[in-house]
């Protein structure tokens, strides 16, 4: 996936696909859409059943491909986030937390 947005950000069309649309845009458009994709995952979460655990997994890739164009667009691979990932790995959540104050 991140080379496919890869691609797309290359060939700089706003008019050939979404990605090149969202990146084009920049923050004022790939900003909200990530924003919406986070509200409806969680909204998914909620919902029962295996119709719901579908409908959770399908806004989940949602959030995923739209977080993935805002790297592209900040100039981040995903590379780097998982560095930062196992960075953190061993770690309590709230001594990390801590840490940042």
């Amino acid at each position: 996936m991140q080379t496919t947005i890869r691609e797309r950000a290359a060939s700089a069309d706003a008019g050939s696909s979404w990605t090149a649309k969202l990146l084009a845009g920049g923050l004022q458009e790939i900003g909200p859409k990530v924003t919406e994709e986070a509200g409806e995952l969680v909204e998914a979460a909620g919902e029962p059943g295996e119709a719901g655990r579908e409908h959770f997994v399908y806004e989940a890739a949602d959030l995923l491909y739209h977080a993935m164009v805002l790297f592209r667009w900040r100039g981040v691979d995903l590379e780097e986030v998982e560095q930062e990932l196992q960075r953190r790995f061993g770690t309590s959540g709230l001594t990390e937390k801590a840490s940042r104050r």
